[in-house]
């Protein structure tokens, strides 16, 4: 946005924001040796938006040149006008979240479309030829970039990119009951672009034998025995937990809706081992999986502590919500593509490892089971979850037995996280998921592996 674009939106007296956005999607397929998915995509634009007595008037346009910002930015005015005529709220100023300035020092990198292909085609000539007696076979890479330029009223500007990679490999083959058996997993990837990450297809042939061999395992499993069992739940769950279970109820917006948390902050709602934080940038002392530095209302982002020692100590709020509740907002106001207005979301949401190793969780287990992998999940307000299984294992006298057929975890989540007395001391992120609260919306979810009580689905 060139210099007379910012004089004139810092000259606005109310809280406003301008955003450019380019969203790049790069995605190949290839099923069973043949490509299906050739996906090579860019969509640009702007949008404003404009706050006034507690309502907002939003525009956006598919161009981002002087004249179209003008002109978007002349139409938010209005219909925040508009609305504040026809439907006061009289709720005053937003909370002033200060100025502040964040500039990309990396560069927008391309990714050529054929190394992508070929890539793909090399990984699923190596599964054809070693695995030939499976059904199906597939391999998925994605390497999509959201590229954001910030400026507020406030005098906050932010230039962000958003780049992220990762590779899909499924797999199926037929049990002995006839039964099809399925089981994907992600190999690599994260934060970044393809060459970041991916140079030699023979990097991951370990991970992909070590998905056949788990395959074959689930060929012979068993189904559970239902009911409420004790179990260890992985890292890929208890992330889900921390984002659907948790993290939904705990956004500000459903809490004013009657979420469960509406009505919990400050009890005991898990047990005093359990710390769940929306991180923001870092996490763990690393980069975390997704950072956000600054957020779409021009918010510099701070982590959202969710639960502390057990206890639901806040919510992750817009700037609207933080006067409503009278705290100070942590950056979660955010926006997908540039039509979109900007929604109270989560970044990277994760349980906070314990001090516990995972082969003495699993020692500690008469009879239960060990859940590794999941592929699909939901939750309501009320914290209420079913989770899809789709990898685990019998625990039998401290020890691993029968993989899992598929199955499902149900239960509510506080009622779930009051169970956990071991945590392993280590995190594992999944960086590939999206969350769909309205818009799509890249989110970073974690945790270690749990030891709780949970409800488990049989035959």
């Amino acid at each position: 946005m060139n210099d007379s674009i910012k004089k004139l939106i810092l000259n606005i007296p109310s809280h406003t924001e301008v955003r450019t956005q380019t969203i790049t999607t790069r995605r190949v397929g290839v099923l069973g040796g043949k490509l299906i998915n050739n996906i090579s995509a860019r969509s640009s634009g702007a949008g404003a938006r404009v706050y006034k007595n507690g309502v907002w008037g939003f525009s956006s346009i598919g161009n981002t040149d002087e004249d179209s910002v003008r002109e978007i930015l002349r139409s938010a005015e209005e219909n925040a006008s508009l609305l504040d005529s026809r439907k006061p709220k009289n709720k005053g100023a937003l909370i002033n979240a200060g100025a502040t300035e964040f500039s990309e020092k990396r560069k927008f990198q391309n990714t050529d479309q054929k190394q992508l292909i070929d890539f793909a085609r090399a990984i699923d000539s190596y599964i054809e030829k070693k695995y030939p007696s499976l059904v199906s076979r597939s391999v998925g890479i994605t390497a999509n970039c959201i590229e954001k330029e910030l400026i507020t009223s406030e005098g906050t500007f932010s230039y962000q990119l958003f780049p992220r990679v990762y590779i899909i490999v499924s797999m199926s083959d037929e049990a002995k009951d006839g039964e099809n058996i399925e089981l994907f997993d992600i190999l690599g990837g994260g934060e970044g672009y393809f060459t970041d990450y991916y140079s030699d297809p023979s990097a991951l042939y370990p991970d992909i034998d070590k998905l056949y061999t788990e395959l074959q395992a689930k060929k012979e499993g068993i189904f559970p025995d239902a009911g409420e069992k004790l179990c260890i739940i992985d890292s890929a769950i208890s992330g889900m937990v921390a984002h659907e279970a948790v993290g939904h109820t705990v956004e500000a917006d459903l809490v004013l809706s009657g979420s469960v948390a509406a009505v919990s902050l400050g009890k005991q709602v898990a047990s005093p081992l359990v710390n769940i934080t929306d991180f923001a940038f870092e996490a763990f002392g690393k980069k975390a999986p997704l950072p956000v530095y600054v957020d779409d209302e021009g918010t510099l982002c701070r982590d959202a502590v969710i639960i502390k020692d057990g206890i639901l100590t806040g919510y992750m709020n817009n700037l609207e919500s933080a006067l409503h509740f009278g705290v100070q907002p942590c950056g979660n106001a955010r926006a997908y593509a540039f039509s979109d207005e900007p929604l109270i979301r989560m970044r990277n949401t994760a349980i906070h490892p314990g001090k516990d190793k995972l082969e003495d969780m699993i020692a500690s287990v008469d009879n239960g089971y060990y859940l590794t992998k999941t592929q699909n999940g939901q939750a309501d307000m009320t914290g209420e979850f079913m989770f899809g299984i789709t990898m685990g294992y019998e625990i039998k006298n401290g020890k691993l037995g029968r993989a899992l057929r598929d199955t499902t975890i149900s239960g509510v989540a506080f009622n779930m996280l009051k169970t956990v007395d071991m945590l392993s001391d280590n995190v594992t992120w999944d960086f590939a998921g999206y969350c769909g609260k309205k818009q799509p919306m890249p989110v970073g979810m974690g945790g270690p592996a749990l030891r709780c009580r949970v409800n488990i689905g049989g035959r």
